[in-house]
Formats: structure tokens, sequence, C-alpha cells
């Protein structure tokens, strides 16, 4: 749970960039990779992390310019980049102006649960992370480079002239 608002941003601008990277790489070919018909898409699974965005924190009463979570799944890559980009920075600089490290142990109703402001936060990047792995599996089955998130990839080993860890 983030206890300051400076915690949080310089998380986010570290989290947030790396969504950015997987989201730069899509192709408009890439969105409809899926693992089954029952799951989401690459396409879709990017969107929802768009998306929540606004629909997470709406329920703490932000207010930021941002998509919707019911708004229509573009069917472009880099319109998807492109409004992570923007509601990202939206929904930072209305955490800048709108909250203080005081406002953060204030709860609302998400999801059933009453969450701190800190742990919704948290929670956000959390979801990120998770979703972010589900993306790069999705990648590599649509023939993608994975960019290097918490390390290098495959790719980026080779790069380097080495070879990736197997264990």
């Amino acid at each position: 749970m983030f206890t300051s608002i400076q915690a949080f941003e310089q998380n986010w601008k570290q989290e947030s960039g790396s969504t950015q990277k997987l989201l730069d790489v899509l192709t408009d070919e890439s969105l409809n990779q899926e693992v089954s018909p029952q799951d989401r898409t690459l396409g879709r699974v990017a969107w929802h992390i768009v998306t929540t965005l606004h629909e997470m924190m709406s329920r703490t009463g932000l207010d930021f310019d941002a998509p919707h979570h019911d708004a229509p799944l573009p069917a472009s890559a880099s319109v998807i980049a492109e409004s992570y980009r923007k509601a990202s920075a939206n929904m930072l600089e209305a955490i800048r102006r709108n909250w203080t490290d005081a406002t953060l142990p204030e709860t609302s109703e998400m999801y059933g649960e009453s969450w701190p402001n800190g742990l919704t936060l948290s929670i956000l990047v959390s979801h990120q992370i998770h979703h972010r792995g589900q993306m790069t599996v999705l990648m590599r089955q649509a023939g993608l480079r994975v960019p290097g998130i918490y390390g290098p990839s495959r790719e980026e080993w080779a790069e380097m002239n080495m070879q990736a860890p197997t264990v």
C-alpha cells in the first residue's frame, strides 16, 4: 500500500513505462492473437489495461480523461498504445491535483470491499503487472519481439551475445 504520492509516482513511472513498452510493440494483426476462443485476445487484454485506469480510479471519485470500461476495442494497436499514454498521464495529473499523502488512507467502495486509496493504487499497479505477463505470452505466440521489462528478454540477451538463463 502506498503511503505517499511521491512513492506512487516513482513506481508508476517505472511500471507504466514498462506497460507502454509492450503496448508500443503491438501490431494491428497481433490484436487477434488468442489462447482459446473463451479467453481474451491480445488486443482485449491490452485494451482492458487501458480502460481499467478510469474504471478503477473513478471508484475513488478521481475524475480524468480516459477511455471508460465500456469503450469499444479499437482495431488499431497504435490507438490502444496512444490511449494508454494519454490516460496514464491524465490519471497521474489528477492524482497530483486532487490527492495528498493525507488522502491515501481514505477509503472507497471497491468491488464490494472498502479499500484505502493507497491500496487501490497498489492494486492498480499489480493489475497491470498481472496482465503484462499474459500479454508477453500472447505476443510470443503472435511472433512479436518481446521487450525486456525487469531484465533482458531472450532477444535482448542474444543482442548482447549472451545466452539467456534457463533456470
